[in-house]
């Protein structure tokens, strides 16, 4: 029998209550999000739930509803976003396809309703009424100041992309065929109500989307409804459906995903093109030449297997025994395309330097650190062969929220790059709460001056 921990006046749990309709573990309770920092945020997020519990029996394994029956909540998540909001955002200019889908499950299949071009919402309106349609509006982040806000501490708190989408659908009706994901998903339920099922995965933490024939699935392993105030998890791979149950007023939610290309595979294969490149500068048998003839074999032959095993053995050997930094584009691409930090106003203390200069004697500390990366790699501005490397600053300070996660919207990345010489010094200050200038590891007090100064001008630093 799953539980439902309900906590006691003075915030204590008491013991696991009956449910006789909650299939999946479930607990209830009192949950006001805490934007103090990115672990407050997620704290609060999954309140009751302790984050220890959270990553060790949930996390990347099995789906975990929380439901509460707190009004103050509700309606909190009811502000996230109504379907009142769509009449303002289409007045703003909304397109079919890169904003907004119009969909309906028919016969187990996704039938799209967009039209062409621009949104307008008595449009909308008519396909959301008339026919049934559900309206799914892409990365509402980009518009809707809370949920930049909790997208923003997620991103630092995860390390990886967070997106959402929202999905608005009629009484009796349904968006969506059965599939699964190539993210974790977290389900915030805004308005209505929601009827959900899920059924063990096919394929265990996915890497890509796939739609699922309901005659395959056999009976769900959870089936529930989400209330406003209620969230739900799931891994990536969990194959799900879900529909408004007739009768009742529409449902809206927001699915807040994450973690997409963000697994250990992934890191390997993003360090290990760096660690092959510096490893073949000092190897002479990497730089050596491979057989001849040998890309024209059916096969690869047993010489090639085993000299690529010794080489991954002289690659792991390499790694265990570095502290370097390794060249990363995951790191780059991470920083280049999330969130900048959130602000209200005129944001100009992401991109104007304040306080005091600093100086030799001046004291510097680094800030919006969840912001920024380190990273080495070969330089970009020089052409020759022989590439020096470089240490790289990345930072999101100076993002585009309105292109969060839009794929196809172009990029640029934002930060400085120093010569190698200077990775010491700057990871002083990383793992410095304040420090001297002038005890930064440089040769020179003029490299010293040079470095802090270039820092605060993109506005990573201030004097303490």
């Amino acid at each position: 029998m799953p539980k439902k921990v309900k906590p006691t006046e003075n915030g204590e749990e008491e013991g696991p209550v009956p449910s006789k309709q909650v299939k999946v573990e479930a607990v209830g309770g009192t949950s006001t999000l805490n934007f103090d920092s990115p672990s407050s945020l997620f704290e609060s997020l999954i309140s009751p739930i302790k984050t220890e519990t959270f990553f060790k029996e949930f996390w990347e394994k099995k789906p975990l509803l929380i439901q509460r029956e707190d009004p103050a909540l509700a309606t909190y998540y009811q502000s996230l976003f109504r379907l009142t909001d769509l009449k303002s955002l289409c007045s703003q200019g909304m397109y079919y396809g890169r904003d907004v889908n119009v969909c309906r499950c028919v016969n187990g299949k996704k039938k799209v309703l967009n039209k062409d071009g621009k949104v307008h919402f008595l449009q909308l309106r008519k396909d959301f009424d008339q026919k049934r349609a559900t309206i799914q509006f892409h990365q509402p982040q980009r518009f809707k100041d809370e949920l930049w806000k909790i997208q923003e501490k997620l991103e630092c708190y995860f390390g990886s992309l967070v997106g959402s989408n929202v999905y608005i659908t009629p009484a009796g009706s349904q968006g969506l065929p059965p599939h699964y994901d190539d993210v974790e998903v977290f389900i915030l339920q805004l308005e209505g109500e929601k009827h959900w099922r899920l059924y063990p995965p096919t394929v265990a933490l996915a890497r890509e989307y796939s739609v699922e024939s309901e005659a395959r699935l056999g009976a769900p392993m959870h089936e529930f409804t989400l209330k406003p105030g209620d969230l739900l998890y799931f891994p990536r791979g969990t194959i799900h459906q879900a529909d408004t149950p007739p009768g009742l007023a529409h449902s809206t939610h927001v699915t807040i995903s994450t973690y997409q290309n963000n697994s250990w595979g992934d890191f390997l294969l993003d360090t290990i093109s760096g660690l092959v490149f510096d490893t073949a500068k000092e190897d002479v048998e990497l730089r050596s030449g491979i057989p001849r003839q040998l890309l024209m074999q059916v096969e690869t032959t047993a010489v090639a297997r085993r000299r690529l095993s010794g080489f991954l053995r002289t690659l792991t050997e390499r790694l265990e025994g570095t502290k370097e930094l390794l060249s990363s584009d995951m790191k780059k691409d991470f920083v280049t395309h999330r969130l900048p930090p959130y602000y209200v106003g005129d944001g100009a203390q992401l991109s104007t330097p304040g306080g005091k200069l600093p100086r030799l004697d001046s004291t510097v500390r680094l800030q919006f650190k969840d912001h920024i990366i380190l990273t080495v790699g070969p330089d970009e501005n020089q052409s020759d062969e022989a590439q020096e490397k470089m240490v790289y600053i990345y930072h999101s300070l100076k993002n585009r929220r309105e292109i969060h996660m839009m794929g196809n919207e172009e990029t640029e990345s934002h930060g400085l790059r120093f010569p190698l010489s200077y990775v010491d010094a700057l990871k002083q200050i990383w793992n410095s709460s304040a420090i001297s200038v002038k005890n930064l590891k440089l040769t020179t007090d003029k490299e010293k001056e040079i470095l802090v100064l270039s820092l605060w001008t993109e506005c990573l630093i201030q004097v303490v």
